[in-house]
């Protein structure tokens, strides 16, 4: 459980972010020992500034780095009452098996970090010996590892279920189902083609290789499946990477479009768009889907809402993590209100 005893650390934790870089000179054991005294022991931090023989702000900086660093992780298992009727409502109204509602961000930039967070947990309490996982991309996803509880897992398998990219400034498909891999010892199988294609040609003589026939399979045979969704938005990951054109947004709307799952554009009813950028996709086909054990969607914020809706339709996930402006948003759409 978090201490919240200083009503300033969390604003300092903020403000001091580039400071943290500082932080990283700091020796290791000064880490774990503040770490221990503030979590665990209850210290204030004028307490462990006084027993480490250090000034408040560098204990501050200490704090900061054990976070960043994953030398400290925090877990909040407990639920507020709007989250757990938010959590309900979904459920019942889309035949959820379980869904998860975080708290609201106070800054919607925020959002994708607090909804891959718990989507990291999830994920790490589902796994088990032998299991297969696939996965795809973007940034809930990538911060999805900050969440993931890293231990040996036996005769685990992890998937990527689209290609890759040859030049990448923060997030990579290969590089989100690598080092899920590498958290849980697993073996990691890799879609090795480009995610966009030049056209359908290419896409279709690439699935025609016995490698990638070979990964198709092991995606379709997965037990769990771990996914997000990108909305119709200059902000997305597909548009904010430069991988489909902000000139395509128009045109993409005018065919129906609300969002997209796996790269693949998609309309209000989860169906495929009638459009030139879906036919040069690598990367899993939605309808592919409906052989996996359990599908998970994770994303929120208000403004995903359709696309929620829209990728839950397409590939029956039965698992929505998502945050409490989408859960207001989804059950408004289905007639529902929920204070």
């Amino acid at each position: 459980m978090v201490r919240r005893d200083d009503r300033e650390t969390d604003g300092e934790f903020m403000a001091l972010e580039d400071e943290t870089r500082a932080a990283t000179e700091l020796v290791a054991d000064d880490k774990v020992r503040a770490a221990w005294l503030y979590y665990v022991e209850g210290l204030t931090q004028e307490q462990i500034a006084e027993a480490l023989g250090l000034s408040r702000i560098k204990v501050v900086r200490i704090l900061a780095a054990a976070r960043n660093e994953g030398i400290v992780r925090i877990r909040i298992d407990a639920r507020s009452a709007r989250q757990a009727a938010l959590e309900r409502g979904l459920v019942t109204s889309f035949g959820l098996e379980e869904a998860i509602v975080v708290p609201a961000a106070r800054d919607a930039a925020s959002i994708p970090a607090l909804v891959g967070y718990a989507a990291g947990l999830w994920l790490s309490d589902m796994l088990r010996d032998n299991m297969s996982l696939a996965v795809g991309w973007g940034e809930t996803l990538h911060q999805a590892l900050r969440g993931m509880q890293p231990r040996q897992i036996e005769a685990m398998s992890v998937v990527s279920l689209l290609g890759g990219l040859t030049h990448s400034r923060s997030i990579n498909p290969s590089a989100v189902a690598r080092r899920v891999a590498d958290m849980f010892g697993a073996d990691c199988f890799q879609l090795t083609a480009p995610v966009f294609v030049s056209s359908a040609e290419i896409r279709d003589a690439l699935w025609g290789e016995p490698t990638l026939r070979d990964l198709l399979a092991r995606a379709r045979a997965a037990d769990v499946a771990l996914l997000s969704i990108g909305s119709l938005g200059r902000d997305s990951t597909l548009f904010r990477e430069g991988l489909v054109p902000e000139s395509d947004l128009e045109s993409l709307r005018a065919a129906g479009a609300v969002g997209d799952l796996l790269c693949h554009f998609i309309d209000a009813e989860g169906r495929p768009v009638d459009h030139p950028v879906n036919r040069r996709i690598m990367a899993v086909n939605p309808s592919e889907l409906t052989g996996i054990g359990l599908v998970a969607i994770a994303g929120g914020g208000t403004n995903k809402a359709p696309a929620i809706r829209a990728a839950l339709r397409a590939s029956a996930a039965k698992v929505l993590i998502t945050d409490e402006g989408a859960a207001d948003a989804l059950l408004a759409s289905v007639g529902q209100k929920h204070g």
